[in-house]
């Protein structure tokens, strides 16, 4: 891990480049999706910096390199979403995707929240292997409480589910 690499909230400043961090890599890998259908980008702080919710951004020197964000949804419970690493920056060497699901779980438990979920896609193959080695579980569309399958994404086929310590 460089010694460059910080982990900080969203500011403003950050919006385009990660705009285009996020398409880049869902275009990367076939995802059927553009900016365009991402309104919640042009909304950063409304979308996501409310409740318990928050969004990340890692920086190497200053650099957008990778993105993470949790959704407050009530009940104890959020949703982690927008988590995308640039290219160079990805696998356990450079721990930059740690670094950003240990932010967000860190402010996940001192915020409240007990239950975290997501969804992905199996076109990003590494997404599964990731979550999975992070505690997280494999459940079915079926196991997932109404309120987070009313906002599930629509490119997303794969769901995960993770209990923090209360």
């Amino acid at each position: 891990m460089s010694a460059g690499i910080t982990i900080c909230t969203y500011r403003d400043e950050f919006k385009t480049v990660i705009g285009t961090l996020i398409s880049s890599i869902q275009q990367e890998y076939g995802i059927p999706i553009t900016l365009a259908d991402q309104p919640d980008l042009n909304d950063i702080p409304n979308t996501y910096q409310k409740g318990a919710g928050n969004f990340w951004v890692a920086l190497d020197d200053g650099v957008v390199i990778g993105t993470i964000a949790l959704i407050d949804r009530s009940n104890h419970s959020g949703i982690l979403r927008k988590m995308f690493v640039a290219p160079a920056y990805r696998g356990s060497a450079r721990g930059v995707g740690k670094m950003l699901l240990d932010t967000l779980t860190q402010w996940a438990t001192r915020h409240g929240i007990t239950d975290i979920f997501l969804g992905t896609n199996d076109k990003l193959p590494a997404a599964p292997r990731f979550y999975e080695k992070n505690g997280f579980r494999l459940i079915t569309d079926e196991a997932m409480p109404p309120h987070i399958a009313s906002v599930r994404m629509k490119v997303d086929n794969r769901h995960y589910h993770k209990e923090l310590a209360a």
